[in-house]
């Protein structure tokens, strides 16, 4: 490719506080009914003094200390001026030349494309409010709910370190997944809980892949964004759009704003993009410079086993596979699950006769297929049946202790994986015991050999055809046979034994 993409993200990320950033007014979802959570404070009445939400501030620097950022001492509020119906005061405060943390990263590791691993630089994270929410009505009016105005925000500005949409999308849900293990937000792009500016432009290169030029040329700014295909969409219609400029020697050469519109697939032209000195910003005189020494030192302890940490930790420990641990440690609603799963189902194997040693050896010892079994089973059937039922995770009526003994039916042969799949979804909809479900819906495994063996017999006698076809060289139709079999005993039999038996008797001469 002769041109590089190069890009960065602005990111705003909305905070779970009691309360909004300057006043006691509580932090309500977009749900609520409008303007009830307003005060002369948030609506920007004269006279009204500001007051900084503690809470805020501590969210703030453990998203920066799990962002490797330098959280600086002393910082200060900002007023930033512009106006807009829905910025009642005529300016927003901001932060600008003290923010909360500066010189930052996160890793990330890109399934696809030119390297596996990026480490992308945050250049700054800072507090701000958030404007009011305006919106359009059915009579063609535009209409202000101001219980979003003063709500905590963090911005995260990014170097221009991404060199493909595909790195940026997955660098926010990287972000996203990080503020959720914080618990300092939901991160849900969808409710403009977590919100994206994307900026970008190309860099021209020569046959050695080198870019031909040493300053980088205008940049556009991509607004609307409000999905995480959406931002990686936006880019690569963007990337089009540019390199047909390019290839007619006419580069972008004035930062712009461009808005997304997700129906036509396109980026539209919306205005010149302002420059920083057209925010006339100057310092908030109504908050003095904070010291953040004490809460620094108190967020240190607060920092959790963050997402990457707990990816390689499920890997080794648990044994998981890599697919398994992406959606597990995805989630730590999920990944809490997970461990106290394993950690039941260990005491389950230690308390089973004739096996000796601690919990610990004996999962160890049959690792491999004990982690295929939990990871499995609940990224794959159980987030199934809770996708398809629309039912989250921290609303599951199985608590981990009955999912690791359902495992342990599994593990030891007492229920096929078609008779599992039965009682894993009785045990969604009513959270009851699993070996209570087998008794009392007849789902238990077969153990009457002989039995299985005259049911074999029937089934390759009353199948002659098929019989011979396998007696002449067609083997694959043995999982034909195992299939009638299974049918019949209602999904009871091992599967493994059946085939077992069913080879023994196809090779009998008739």
């Amino acid at each position: 490719m002769p041109y590089r993409p190069v890009i960065g993200l602005e990111i705003h990320v909305q905070l779970k506080t009691k309360t909004k950033m300057f006043c006691s007014c509580p932090n309500l979802t977009d749900e609520a009914e409008p303007n009830i959570a307003i005060c002369p404070v948030c609506t920007g009445q004269p006279g009204v003094l500001p007051v900084v939400n503690k809470q805020a501030l501590e969210m703030a620097i453990l998203a920066a200390q799990a962002l490797s950022c330098k959280i600086a001492e002393k910082s200060k509020f900002d007023r930033k001026n512009y106006f807009y119906p829905d910025l009642p005061k005529g300016y927003q405060i901001s932060q600008y030349d003290m923010p909360i943390a500066t010189d930052g990263y996160l890793e990330i590791q890109i399934p696809k494309g030119r390297r596996e691993l990026a480490r992308i630089g945050i250049t700054r994270v800072h507090l701000e409010e958030d404007a009011a929410k305006s919106f359009h009505d059915k009579k063609g009016e535009t209409l202000v709910d101001y219980n979003r105005s003063s709500t905590p925000l963090i911005e995260i500005v990014t170097e221009p370190d991404f060199e493909s949409p595909a790195e940026a999308k997955v660098f926010l849900q990287e972000l996203r997944t990080i503020m959720r293990y914080l618990g300092i937000s939901d991160a849900d792009m969808e409710k403009g809980q977590l919100r994206c500016d994307a900026n970008i432009s190309l860099q021209k290169l020569d046959e050695n892949e080198r870019p031909i030029y040493e300053t980088l040329f205008a940049k556009t700014e991509i607004k609307n964004l409000n999905s995480f295909k959406s931002v990686e969409r936006a880019l690569e219609y963007e990337i089009q759009r540019q390199t047909k400029l390019w290839e007619k020697d006419k580069p972008p050469r004035i930062q712009s704003t461009r808005g997304w519109n997700e129906t036509e697939g396109v980026t539209e032209e919306q205005r010149i993009k302002e420059e920083e000195q057209d925010y006339r910003y100057f310092p908030e005189p109504d908050i003095p410079v904070m010291d953040l020494g004490e809460i620094i030192s108190k967020s240190k302890a607060d920092l959790p086993e963050l997402p990457y940490a707990k990816r390689q930790r499920f890997k080794e420990e648990y044994g998981f596979s890599n697919e398994a641990v992406k959606f597990l440690a995805s989630d730590p609603a999920w990944a809490d699950y997970a461990e106290n799963v394993v950690s039941e189902l260990k005491e389950w194997l230690a308390s089973m006769p004739d096996v000796e040693g601690t919990a610990d050896e004996i999962y160890e010892e049959n690792k491999k297929k004990l982690a295929k079994l939990v990871g499995g089973w609940l990224s794959s059937k159980l987030q199934g049946v809770l996708t398809d039922k629309g039912i989250d995770i921290r609303d599951l009526k199985i608590e981990p202790e009955n999912f690791a003994e359902f495992i342990s039916l599994i593990y030891t042969n007492k229920i096929s994986s078609t008779a599992a799949q039965k009682i894993l979804a009785i045990m969604v909809e009513k959270g009851k015991d699993p070996s209570q479900i087998m008794e009392d819906e007849e789902l238990g495994q077969m153990s009457d050999v002989k039995e299985l063996e005259e049911l074999v017999i029937d089934v390759v006698k009353n199948n002659p055809d098929q019989a011979s076809q396998y007696r002449a060289g067609k083997e694959t139709l043995i999982q034909f046979f195992v299939g009638v079999v299974m049918k019949s005993t209602e999904g009871k039999a091992d599967p493994n034994v059946v085939k077992v038996l069913l080879e023994k008797q196809l090779k009998k001469k008739k």
